[in-house]
């Protein structure tokens, strides 16, 4: 373990520590290596330049936002523009990656990295369903990504509501919180 949020102590990791931690979080130091490579397939374009700015969660935004991915994958889009809305995974770059325990600014307490949504983990990869607007060529236009501009993009799936909906899923701590 490095550090915890009672120094607020600021080590010298780059932009993975410009937001610093907040009290009750705590950071590791991440691996030597990475244990894969990834290639990123495109880019997603939006309105949002600082992290204060992206909404919340991708469920709260009605922007239309453009996902560009590199020419050389656009024949994988072949029938993508039958479907209503997409999986898209992607990569959150600007993230931290040493944080196991968070202290998001809308909870009153400490979670765990892995009982959150938060792009602050140690592999960012963030996953949303947006609905899918149109295909024009290599880019699509959709609505409901949360995700600054410029963030890599990593894979498109389609979302079937049979199979990848669980509506009885619940997050306990989530639904008990106070409001």
């Amino acid at each position: 373990m490095r550090e915890t949020a009672t120094s607020r102590a600021s080590h010298a990791s780059g932009d993975a520590d410009r937001y610093g931690l907040r009290p009750g979080e705590m950071a590791v130091d991440l691996p030597a290596h990475s244990d894969a490579s990834l290639y990123f397939i495109g880019r997603i374009r939006t309105p949002w330049k600082r992290r204060e700015d992206c909404p919340r969660n991708a469920r709260e935004s009605d922007v239309v936002c453009t996902v560009e991915l590199d020419p050389r994958w656009a024949p994988g889009l072949q029938g993508l523009e039958t479907v209503s809305h997409v999986v898209l995974l992607y990569w959150m770059d600007k993230a931290r990656r040493d944080l196991v325990v968070q202290c998001p600014r809308h909870y009153d307490e400490p979670r765990g990295t892995f009982a959150l949504r938060s792009p602050a983990r140690p592999n960012p990869v963030a996953l949303s369903v947006a609905k899918l607007l149109r295909v024009d060529g290599n880019k699509l236009s959709v609505v409901g990504v949360d995700c600054l501009d410029d963030t890599p993009l990593l894979d498109i799936k389609p979302y079937f509501a049979s199979t990848d909906s669980v509506p009885d899923a619940v997050v306990g701590w989530h639904a008990s919180r106070k409001r």
